[in-house]
């Protein structure tokens, strides 16, 4: 367990947030702490959509259960967090 600081893009938001997370928080977790720093702040909730993590200019976001050190992030990289309508909302 260690702390690494990455950077959130959320979307939506027009700021950047400095993000420490731990290596062993999943990207399921790492959403909820970017978005602690932008939902109802300066991005509205979107109730029934789930927030994916994914590498910044990536197409696919990571698996929600991947933990911070096996994605192999380094510190100080972009991560954009994205929202997702379920499957079956579609």
């Amino acid at each position: 367990m260690a702390l690494i600081p990455l950077i959130s893009n959320f979307q939506g938001d027009f700021v950047l947030q400095l993000l420490p997370v731990d290596t062993e928080n999943t990207m399921d977790e790492v959403a909820q702490a970017a978005a602690y720093h932008s939902v109802g702040r300066r991005v509205a909730p979107r109730p029934g959509e789930i927030l994916r993590v994914r590498r910044q200019g990536s197409d696919t976001p990571f698996p929600r259960e991947m933990k911070v050190h096996e994605a192999g992030l380094k510190p100080m990289e972009c991560l954009e967090i994205i929202w997702e309508v379920p499957a079956h909302k579609s």
